[in-house]
């Protein structure tokens, strides 16, 4: 017997097994509305990728779990930033916006600074100094539809310093670093969930 049959019965006449198919099929419904409403938003909004590598490092480690938002397609100075476009590793990427188009970067490998505008930039995120040169000559100016971007394991890093990398084109941007969900414990490399303060990503 349908759950609409059973609706159709008066309450009094519901038996106990009625009662028990009625609240089946309500939590089933319930259910189902969550899977795809966790799916949709996993889909069109929010993923969760997993990091390789020490490039990032202070901000992110190997085998931290990130929650993306695919829905920010403003990329500005300071996002963490998934970017799949193709390069010589042959694998997405995680690294951080230093500029956007039309903007003149500059490096002094000598003291380690870098300058947007001609404006030396703040970066409290950093690991190191910027003192790597990785082939590219500066100052550049990064193209229309594009941004300039580094790791901030500077010295540990392979990035838009490298022609390896280059400039990022925007459609290239899988989504915007939000949350550090999951970090592995540096002695035994089991994941932990991270408390709700550790979460944002700076």
């Amino acid at each position: 017997m349908m759950q609409q049959d059973l609706d159709k019965k008066d309450k009094k006449e519901q038996t106990f097994k009625d009662k028990i198919v009625i609240n089946f099929y309500d939590i089933a419904s319930v259910l189902a509305s969550a899977i795809v409403t966790i799916m949709l938003l996993f889909t069109f909004v929010f993923r969760v990728v997993g990091v390789v590598g020490t490039s990032m490092v202070p901000t992110l480690n190997d085998n931290d779990w990130l929650m993306v938002s695919a829905y920010d397609n403003n990329p500005s100075y300071g996002q963490v930033v998934i970017i799949t476009q193709p390069n010589w590793f042959d694998e997405p990427i995680v690294k951080r916006i230093i500029a956007t188009e039309n903007q003149k970067v500059d490096i002094d490998f000598s003291t380690g600074k870098v300058s947007v505008d001609g404006k030396v930039l703040d970066e409290p995120y950093i690991n190191n100094e910027t003192i790597n040169s990785e082939g590219v000559e500066f100052p550049v100016t990064v193209p229309e539809g594009c941004v300039f971007v580094m790791g901030d394991n500077r010295q540990g890093s392979t990035d838009s310093r490298s022609e390896k990398i280059g400039f990022i084109d925007e459609r290239y941007i899988m989504g915007v670093v939000k949350y550090k969900l999951f970090s592995a414990d540096e002695m035994t490399g089991k994941l932990h969930f991270n408390s709700p303060k550790e979460w944002k990503v700076r």
